[in-house]
């Protein structure tokens, strides 16, 4: 196309353009010199501050709504009603995003149309909404889809202990926002997850993991050791560790002793507790190595309903 051409015209085509250029960024330093530009600056200034108040005050009236009639002890409640104060702190968590994203939201949009009355930054307001919506509307509709599902199918809410999949991050529920899910850990690390990434959850509904641990100990010496060697630590566990039962046969003392701690740090029984009880003993009292599991007696029992029984011969 250009062959067609003489160098003088392509330098006056050149020199348009230069031309053009130059009076568009002129005419962009005298939009940003004028009062009205000064008028909107102060009137979106003014404007997001008293959305900033607006927001405070409506998320701080939130939990006191939710929290009506609330008992102020919430350490002997019973599961019912502590499954109440899940979902009232799950309802809290999840109405501050909803405002979060409302206020701001609205009040991006609004600011946008006070400049977007001059042609110029009508474009490139034009172009930045186009890109933001091109690079991220996708997956922040599929958290928000995700977050949904979530929260109509029950999976999990404020203030239960998860294990998410596939980042395989376990700890509490902290805030469950409708795009993100924040998780604080047991080492005390505060995750977010994207809703829209989870694709498995397990939900530990108890808060913790309640396990077992047989001991069979030939002398009453080394059973006197290891009931004593429990009481050496109890910090780290839900539940410290605890003798609940003693069978004593010939030749052979049967030790059972319970522990609760919380999920992901079963190791705490699995490796640490059985080898104190494993020194406290020492090898040649030991029988045979300590058994641990962690079986729930009450989940046991229901799926024992489920399984087609034998019929006698």
């Amino acid at each position: 196309m250009l062959q067609g051409r003489t160098p003088a015209a392509l330098g006056d085509a050149a020199a348009r353009r230069l031309q053009g250029a130059g009076g568009l960024a002129e005419d962009l330093l005298d939009y940003l010199k004028s009062s009205e530009f000064v008028g909107n600056v102060i009137s979106a200034v003014a404007l997001l501050v008293l959305a900033i108040m607006f927001y405070r005050l409506a998320s701080r009236l939130i939990p006191r709504l939710f929290r009506l009639g609330r008992p102020r002890e919430e350490g002997a409640l019973d599961e019912a009603a502590l499954a109440r104060i899940k979902h009232q702190d799950t309802a809290i968590t999840l109405a501050r995003h909803i405002l979060r994203y409302s206020v701001f939201g609205t009040v991006a949009l609004i600011i946008l149309s006070i400049f977007l009355r001059q042609t110029l930054p009508a474009v490139a307001g034009a172009s930045i909404l186009v890109a933001i919506i091109g690079f991220s509307a996708q997956s922040f509709l599929r958290d928000i889809i995700a977050g949904f599902f979530i929260l109509f199918e029950g999976q999990y809410g404020v203030g239960d202990f998860v294990r998410l999949e596939p980042t395989k991050v376990s700890g509490l529920v902290e805030e469950f926002g409708i795009r993100t899910t924040k998780l604080r850990t047991p080492s005390g690390e505060l995750v977010f997850v994207p809703n829209g990434s989870i694709t498995g959850v397990t939900n530990y509904v108890s808060g913790q993991q309640r396990f077992t641990v047989e001991v069979q100990l030939k002398d009453d010496g080394a059973a006197t050791r290891v009931s004593r060697s429990l009481e050496e630590t109890a910090s780290l566990y839900v539940s410290p560790p605890r003798l609940i039962s003693r069978e004593d046969r010939e030749g052979m003392i049967r030790l059972r002793i319970r522990a609760s701690v919380l999920p992901s740090t079963e190791w705490l029984v699995r490796e640490g507790l059985v080898s104190r009880i494993k020194a406290a003993a020492g090898d040649e009292a030991l029988l045979a190595e300590p058994l641990v599991y962690d079986v729930d007696s009450s989940s046991l029992g229901r799926l024992k309903r489920l399984v087609p029984r034998e019929k006698g011969g």
